[in-house]
């Protein structure tokens, strides 16, 4: 059994976001999205900014 570190943790929750918001962008491009969608997509937005900070956080404390 294989444990993931907290920067595999990180890097793979930003995967799913990047893949999620991509989906999101295609569906407003075509239809459009509904006002619960838009919010969605605003907080999908946000938890990816604040999941990369995090990563490039963890980064710099192995480098020390």
């Amino acid at each position: 059994m294989s444990y993931m570190t907290y920067k595999d943790v990180l890097g793979r929750r930003s995967e799913i976001l990047k893949r999620n918001i991509d989906w999101m962008i295609l569906k407003d491009n075509r239809q459009g999205l509904s006002v619960y969608e838009s919010n969605v997509y605003q907080s999908m937005l946000k938890k990816l900014h604040h999941n990369e900070n995090a990563l490039q956080e963890a980064r710099k404390q192995d480098e020390y």
